[in-house]
């Protein structure tokens, strides 16, 4: 059965990546390789891809040093049957990182976090993807490649290195109108929402445990755009 021809099976994968704190992740016993599920805490690199913390000690780090091979399942928690939920299930090498990038946006993402970062059997991995499987409702099953969920970062070099100036800037002197931009352009309950996340298709919304994705209108790739599109949206929510 082909998907609707309203639905964009990118938007929704995306939305999942960014907007999920947590999810199953899949791996192979080693000896056995028998499957092996866990619930994992996750964050998204800046074009997308999921990011770990995980403990040496734990099994599925044990599985993963012996064979990289992993699938995460994210899904929407919706009210309800949670089978009538969106959910994407990403597969692909879970490999080992020092990136100072992926540190501080799974950080940003997951600041509780913090206290286990600098523990010495901790330590980040980046899932590099092979493939994604979205499920999200009747008639909505989309086999994608990695290209097409993940965002294209090029000439986007200056945003990337902005990111924790734009964060810090937005949550310190903008926080109502970030707060505007959940309430008001997504229909969020109000609380004190802040910006943890940056990049050229949008920014990345939480509250507590609730993580929002705020799409921009065109892709931004350098700062100076960033600020007319987050002027414009700013205004909209206003408006509202």
């Amino acid at each position: 059965m082909q998907p609707p021809p309203d639905f964009n099976p990118r938007t929704a994968a995306k939305k999942l990546m960014r907007e999920c704190r947590s999810g199953a992740m899949a791996t192979l016993m080693t000896g056995s390789g028998d499957p092996y599920c866990s619930l994992v805490n996750v964050a998204s690199a800046a074009d997308g891809a999921p990011l770990l913390l995980i403990s040496q000690l734990a099994v599925h780090t044990k599985n993963i040093l012996a064979d990289a091979r992993v699938s995460v399942m994210l899904d929407e928690r919706k009210e309800g049957d949670p089978l009538q939920g969106a959910r994407v299930m990403l597969n692909g090498s879970a490999v080992k990182t020092g990136s100072e990038h992926v540190r501080r946006r799974y950080l940003a993402h997951q600041p509780e976090a913090e206290m286990f970062a600098g523990f010495k059997d901790f330590a980040f991995y980046e899932v590099k993807l092979k493939g994604a499987h979205l499920v999200s409702g009747f008639g909505r099953i989309v086999d994608m490649k990695p290209e097409e969920i993940l965002t294209d970062l090029s000439g986007a070099e200056a945003l990337i290195e902005a990111e924790p100036e734009v964060i810090a800037h937005m949550n310190a002197d903008h926080a109502e109108t970030t707060r505007l931009y959940a309430t008001k352009l997504l229909g969020a309950p109000d609380g004190d929402w802040r910006v943890v996340g940056c990049d050229p298709e949008g920014l990345d919304l939480q509250l507590e445990r609730i993580g929002l994705r705020l799409p921009f209108p065109q892709r931004v790739a350098q700062p100076g755009a960033l600020r007319a599109v987050l002027k414009q949206m700013a205004e909209q929510a206003r408006a509202a």
